[in-house]
C-alpha cells in the first residue's frame, strides 16, 4: 500500500478520487506538523541560527497517526503544495515521522485533476531543499524581529504591542498616507462643459480644450472672474466644427490572474477581503463536491507569481471560445504573457479554471454564491486573456468658438467611441460604454443648448482599500503571494489599523506611535527598498544562489545591535504626556498614558499610586453614550439588578456594565447609530460586526426584524425605487436594492 501525504483533508478527499484505493491511502497532515515553539525564541543564534522545531499539541495526535501509517506504507508520497510552505511541509514530516529516503518520494502539482496527479507520479523527486531554507529564513527572520523588537515596543509605549518584518512596513504605508490627506491643502478650480446641438437636433456634450488656441490645463481657471469671462465669450459665439478626427483603436485583454492582481480584483468587484478571497480561492483549488458528490479542483493553485498558461490550457479555452462565441472571437496566434515579477518562483501556471469547460453557469448549482462569484472572476479573466482584441472606432471633435470681430477665441472638445467588435470585453469585468457621438462633419455649424461653469476642487489621495495596499506592496517589491493576505490581516488584528465606512484602511492612535518610533528608531525595518532587498534574498535562497545563515547573519547582527542601543536610549517617558494636573489621591503629577485598550491618565508615581482616570476625548464619549442609552439624566439601569450602569473601555471597545459586577454580570454593546431609521420596522439601524469582523449596518430591533446592509446607509431615499440609499465606492451613493441601478457622484459640502 501507497501512502500519499497532504496537507489538507479536502484536498485528499479531491485526490482520492483519481487513485485507486486497493493501491493508494490518502490522508491529511492538517497543515504544519513542526514549528517554531510557541513560548521562546526557539532559535540558537550562536549555532548559526539553528531552529529548533516543536510538534504542537494540537498535531500530536496527527503524528502518531501518521507515524503508524507510514511504518505500514511500501512508499510514502509527499504531495504538499508546490510552493516554499509546502516544501517546507513535506521536509517537516520527513523529519518528524523519521521517512527513509529509499521510500519517500516528493511530487508536485499545479491542479488537482487526474491527468496532473497521473504525471506527478510518474515524475516523483527529491524535497528542494532550496526552497526549504528559503521558507525557513523567512521564518526565523520574521521570529527575531518579532521576538527582539516586540519587548521594546512594551517596555517603551505598552505591554502587547508586537513588530513584524513585513507588517511594519505595510503600517508605514498606511500611516504616511493618512498624513499625506491631513497636509492635503485642495486647489479650486473651474470646469467648463457645454451642450451642442447639430442642424438635425442631435445632442451631444463637449468641454472647454482650449483658450485662445492655448490648451486648458485642469487647473487652469482658478478664479470665477476668468470662468465667467469664457463662459460669456461661448454663449454670444459662433460654433463651428474646424476639424473630426477618427481612428480604430485595438484593445488588448488583460493576462490571466496571479495572487495579487485576483487579490486586488476580487476586493474592487466583489468586496472581499484578501484573507477571505484566499480562504474562498483555497476551498475551489481543493475541491468541490459536484455531481455524484465527486469533489473536483476547480481552479489551479491559487499563490502563483507565473502568468504562463500550458499549452494543454489555452487549446481548451480555444475550444471554448470558439463554441461559446464564434471563431472571430479567437486571436491569430494563443496570447502568451510575460511574467514581470523578479521572484516569479511559486507555481508554474497562472490561476485558471482546471477546465474551461466548466463554465460558471453550470457550476453555480454546487457552489455557494461567494465560490460561484469567485469562480466566475477567475473563469472570465483566464477565458478573455485568449481572446481576440477589441476593436472601436474613437472619434474627437474640435470645435471653434468666435465672436465676431474679436481676437479671442475657445476651443471645445468632445470625444466618443463606438465598439465596432468587442471581442474579449464580453467577458471582461470593466466594460464600458463611451460617449457615442451623432453623424457629424467638418465645417458644421452648431448651437448652444447649455453651458455650465462649475468650481470643482483638488482631492487629497485616497486611503488604501485591500486592493490598493496589495498593489503597493507588491510595486514596491514587500512580500510574496503568500504573505499578503496573513500581513493584512494581522495589522488589523494587532490594532494598528481599521477600516472606515468606505472599506478604507486608516491608522490607529496606537499604529501611529508605533510606526513613529520604529521610523525614527529602526529605520531600516520598516525602510522599503530594505524590506524588498531582503525578499529578494529569500528568492535567491529558493534558487540556490544565496546562503541562508549568511542572510539572516548579516540581517541580525547590526539589528540587534541597534536594539540594544535604542532600549537604553530611548525613554518611557518619550511616550507620556506631563498634564497640568496633580494627582487626587498623592498629589504627584499626573500624565497620559498608553494602555491596553487606549489612552488613559495616571499617577506618575505609579505602582505605589494607583490613581487612573479616563481622557478628555473618554468622558466626552462615555456622557454621549449615556445620553443616547439613558436619557436626558444620563442614568443606566440594569435591567437583571436595578443598580447603576457604567461605561467601560474593553478590548472591543467601549460598553456598558453593572456596577454590580461580579454578583451581577450583565453587560451591554454600546451601538453606534447612523440616525437612519429601518425601513421595515422604523427600529434605529446601527453599525453592527460579523463573526468574521466585517462591519455591517442591521437593524438594532434584531432578531425581531433582521433587515442589514454591507454598506453604510446615508438616510436618503433612491429616486428610482425608494429604498434606501447607501455609501458606494469612490465617493458614490448607490441604491441598495440589488435589483436598482441607482448611482450618483456624492455632492461635495
Amino acid at each position: 500500500m501507497n501512502l500519499v501525504l497532504v496537507e489538507s483533508p479536502t484536498k485528499a478527499k479531491t485526490i482520492s478520487r483519481f487513485l485507486k484505493k486497493s493501491e493508494f491511502k490518502i490522508t491529511s497532515s492538517f497543515g504544519h506538523i513542526r514549528d517554531l515553539p510557541k513560548k521562546g525564541l526557539g532559535i540558537d543564534i550562536k549555532n548559526n541560527f539553528k531552529p529548533e522545531y516543536a510538534i504542537p499539541e494540537k498535531a500530536e495526535k496527527t503524528v502518531k497517526e501518521l507515524k503508524k501509517l507510514s511504518k505500514d506504507a511500501d512508499l510514502i508520497i509527499l504531495a504538499t503544495d508546490e510552493d516554499r510552505e509546502g516544501e517546507a511541509i513535506s521536509w517537516h514530516l520527513v523529519s518528524a515521522l523519521n521517512l527513509k529516503n529509499k521510500k519517500t518520494q516528493r511530487i508536485t502539482f499545479h491542479e488537482i485533476t487526474k491527468t496532473a496527479i497521473e504525471k506527478a507520479l510518474e515524475n516523483p523527486r527529491e524535497i528542494d531543499i532550496d526552497l526549504v531554507n528559503a521558507q525557513q529564513a523567512r521564518r526565523i527572520l520574521d521570529r527575531l524581529v518579532g521576538y527582539k523588537l516586540s519587548p521594546l515596543l512594551w517596555s517603551k509605549i505598552r505591554l502587547g504591542l508586537s513588530a513584524g518584518r513585513v507588517q511594519s512596513v505595510a503600517v508605514r504605508l498606511i500611516v504616511e498616507r493618512e498624513d499625506e490627506i491631513k497636509t492635503f491643502k485642495p486647489q479650486e478650480y473651474w470646469e467648463i462643459s457645454t451642450l451642442l446641438e447639430n442642424k438635425t437636433k442631435d445632442q451631444f456634450p463637449a468641454k472647454l480644450w482650449k483658450e485662445n488656441d492655448k490648451l486648458v490645463k485642469k487647473l487652469g481657471i482658478e478664479t470665477k472672474k476668468h470662468a465667467d469671462k469664457i463662459t460669456n465669450l461661448i454663449e454670444k459665439a459662433d460654433l463651428n466644427i474646424e476639424k473630426i478626427n477618427k481612428k480604430e483603436v485595438s484593445k488588448k485583454p488583460l493576462p490571466p490572474y496571479i495572487t495579487s492582481t485576483l487579490q486586488q480584483a476580487s476586493n474592487s468587484y466583489l468586496g472581499y477581503s484578501t484573507k477571505q478571497t484566499m480562504r474562498i480561492a483555497q476551498q475551489l483549488y481543493e475541491g468541490i463536491a459536484l455531481e455524484k458528490k465527486q469533489a473536483t479542483g476547480l481552479i489551479t493553485y491559487m499563490r502563483t507569481d507565473s502568468l504562463f498558461l500550458s499549452k494543454e490550457a489555452t487549446k481548451e479555452i480555444k475550444d471554448v471560445i470558439k463554441d461559446k462565441f464564434g471563431e472571430k472571437y479567437i486571436p491569430e496566434t494563443p496570447r502568451i504573457y510575460k511574467t514581470k515579477s523578479k521572484g516569479a518562483q511559486e507555481a508554474h501556471e497562472a490561476i485558471r479554471p482546471t477546465s474551461a469547460k466548466l463554465d460558471p453557469e453550470y457550476l453555480k448549482q454546487f457552489l455557494d454564491s461567494k465560490q460561484y462569484r469567485l469562480y466566475k472572476l477567475i473563469w472570465n479573466r483566464a477565458v478573455a486573456s485568449q481572446m481576440a482584441s477589441a476593436k472601436m472606432d474613437s472619434t474627437s471633435i474640435e470645435i471653434k468658438a468666435t465672436q465676431k470681430d474679436k481676437k479671442e477665441n475657445c476651443w471645445l472638445k468632445a470625444s466618443g467611441s463606438i465598439i465596432k467588435f468587442d471581442g474579449y470585453l464580453c467577458l471582461s469585468s470593466n466594460k464600458r460604454e463611451d460617449e457615442i457621438l451623432p453623424n457629424l462633419e467638418e465645417n458644421e455649424k452648431l448651437d448652444l443648448v447649455k453651458i455650465n461653469s462649475e468650481q470643482k476642487a483638488t482631492q487629497p489621495p485616497a486611503r488604501y482599500s485591500e486592493a490598493t495596499l496589495v498593489k503597493v506592496l507588491e510595486e514596491h517589491g514587500i512580500g510574496r503571494p503568500s504573505t499578503y493576505a496573513p500581513t493584512i490581516s494581522t495589522i488589523q488584528d494587532r490594532g494598528y489599523v481599521e477600516k472606515d465606512d468606505n472599506k478604507k484602511l486608516f491608522p490607529t492612535e496606537t499604529g501611529i506611535v508605533v510606526n513613529s518610533l520604529l521610523v525614527k528608531h529602526f529605520d531600516k525595518v520598516v525602510d522599503y527598498e530594505f524590506t524588498a532587498g531582503l525578499e529578494e534574498s529569500l528568492d535567491e535562497i529558493a534558487e540556490g544562489k544565496k546562503e541562508w545563515v549568511k542572510v539572516i547573519k548579516d540581517f541580525y547582527e547590526p539589528f540587534i545591535a541597534n536594539v540594544k542601543a535604542k532600549d537604553k536610549e530611548i525613554q518611557k517617558a518619550d511616550f507620556q504626556k506631563k498634564l497640568d494636573k496633580k494627582c487626587p489621591e498623592c498629589g504627584s503629577g499626573l500624565i497620559e498614558k498608553f494602555g491596553r485598550f487606549g489612552k488613559f491618565i495616571a499617577c506618575s508615581n505609579y505602582p505605589e499610586c494607583k490613581y487612573t482616570e479616563k481622557t478628555s476625548d473618554d468622558k466626552k464619549q462615555e456622557d454621549e453614550i449615556k445620553k443616547q442609552e439613558g436619557g436626558e439624566d444620563g442614568k443606566i439601569i440594569c435591567d437583571q439588578c436595578g443598580k447603576e450602569m457604567e461605561v467601560k473601555r474593553g478590548r472591543f471597545g467601549m460598553f456598558i456594565g453593572c456596577t454590580g459586577y461580579p454578583d451581577c454580570k450583565n453587560i451591554k454593546k454600546v451601538e453606534n447609530k447612523t440616525g437612519v431609521k429601518c425601513p421595515k420596522c422604523g427600529e434605529d439601524i446601527v453599525e453592527k460586526k460579523s463573526k468574521k469582523g466585517r462591519m455591517f449596518y442591521g437593524c438594532s430591533g434584531y432578531p425581531k426584524c433582521e433587515f442589514a446592509l454591507w454598506s453604510k446607509p446615508t438616510g436618503d431615499k433612491c429616486p428610482k425605487c425608494k429604498s434606501l440609499l447607501v455609501l458606494g465606492p469612490k465617493d458614490t451613493v448607490k441604491c441598495s436594492n440589488k435589483e436598482c441601478d441607482y448611482k450618483k457622484e456624492l455632492e461635495l459640502k
